[in-house]
């Protein structure tokens, strides 16, 4: 094959759309064989070999596990790092807002008012003591504030959001992001049955507590999608997800507020950058919310939206729940693929020592504030 025969597409304006296709392809389909084998071996495990009817092992929890000792075993060729990236922004996106489709207006409002108060509380705990701790044992200021957003709002996306307001140096985002990424991951294991337990199995109560102790929008989605799938419980996912999805939205106020207060304590110089609308409140936010409006007028009257029957309906959210559950255990197992524990080893014990006790506070004022909306309720 000639040069010229190899440019000749170039001109084409097909090319481009075949070279995303070329760098995308690889890293999705290694994931969604990772979640269908996760899904297949969970299955396996609970029926055939613990002899349960119905199995109680977690797709999304072996789908992750999967993830991760491929990850960090045999490892992975850089081929496949933009389509998992693909698959843990914006695929998990597209399932988090299908979301929308299981709840009405009303029920995001219930869940909405309940978790608000409980979200603020976590926040402001999680600030004032990652602060104070940090200056207590030393910790580099810039890093101590990316750690106190990451673990008060939405773990990387708020720590990358607030880096260039606050002149954060590259190593300081990338260990910030890598211990909320630690204890995350370890809530997003150990909090599903703990929630169960702690909330004599209200799958309301457990879902608001993951949704507020756990860092990463992901974490919650793979935690919430455990607690449904080990305890027949949809409701807690549906409560996690929406809970997270108030805190993220909370990221408007707080990283100005985090980056004023960082430069009035004269550590840099100007803050350089301002967020813009889009990033404290993401597409999918707005999706999200928008589809439950649309479920919320679907479920009006005799036929939804006036034209269509109910079984045609019901069958049209029960397909688009079935996606969202692939889209999440798909997301989930690009997590596991994209988690290096061997970038853990730099660390060293000052951010690890602020991450877990800002992790285990937050995880405190969640159970004691939800316990007390609830008893006032």
């Amino acid at each position: 094959m000639t040069s010229e025969t190899l440019d000749t597409p170039r001109r084409n304006p097909l090319f481009g759309g075949l070279d995303w296709l070329g760098r995308m392809v690889p890293g999705l389909a290694l994931a969604g064989a990772l979640a269908w084998l996760g899904t297949i071996a969970a299955d396996w495990i609970g029926k055939t070999l613990m002899g349960f009817e119905k199995s109680p092992i977690s797709a999304i929890m072996v789908t992750i596990l999967l993830g991760l000792v491929l990850r960090n075993t045999v490892g992975l060729p850089a081929v496949y790092e933009t389509g998992l990236r693909l698959a843990v922004k914006r695929v998990l996106r597209l399932g988090i807002a299908l979301l929308g489709l299981r709840l009405s207006l009303v029920a995001l409002g219930q869940i909405g008012a309940s978790a608000l108060p409980v979200v603020i509380g976590c926040i402001v705990s999680a600030l004032l003591l990652v602060t104070w701790l940090s200056r207590v044992i030393g910790l580099p200021p810039r890093l101590g504030t990316l750690i106190a957003v990451g673990t008060s709002i939405c773990g990387a996306s708020a720590i990358v959001a607030t880096g260039p307001a606050i002149d954060a140096e590259d190593d300081e985002i990338s260990y910030a992001v890598a211990c909320i990424t630690l204890f995350g991951t370890i809530a997003m294991f150990a909090y599903p049955t703990l929630s169960h337990w702690l909330f004599a199995a209200d799958p309301t109560q457990a879902g608001l507590f993951l949704g507020t102790a756990i860092h990463e929008t992901a974490q919650v989605a793979g935690a919430g999608m455990m607690y449904q799938q080990n305890y027949a419980a949809p409701a807690a996912l549906d409560a996690a997800a929406t809970t997270k999805l108030v805190r993220n939205v909370c990221m408007g106020a707080v990283i100005p507020i985090m980056a004023i207060l960082h430069h009035r304590r004269g550590v840099s110089g100007t803050v350089k950058s301002r967020l813009a609308w889009h990033q404290f409140v993401p597409l999918f936010i707005v999706a999200f919310v928008a589809l439950a409006a649309v479920r919320s007028v679907g479920d009006l009257g005799t036929r939804a939206f006036g034209f269509v029957d109910r079984a045609a309906w019901g069958r049209l959210l029960s397909d688009a729940n079935t996606v969202s559950v692939a889209c999440l255990t798909v997301a989930m197992a690009a997590i596991g693929l994209g988690t290096n524990a061997r970038q853990l080893r730099l660390l060293g014990w000052k951010p690890l020592l602020v991450g877990l006790s800002a992790s285990l506070a937050v995880g405190c004022v969640s159970l004691l504030l939800i316990k007390l909306v609830f008893l006032i309720a």
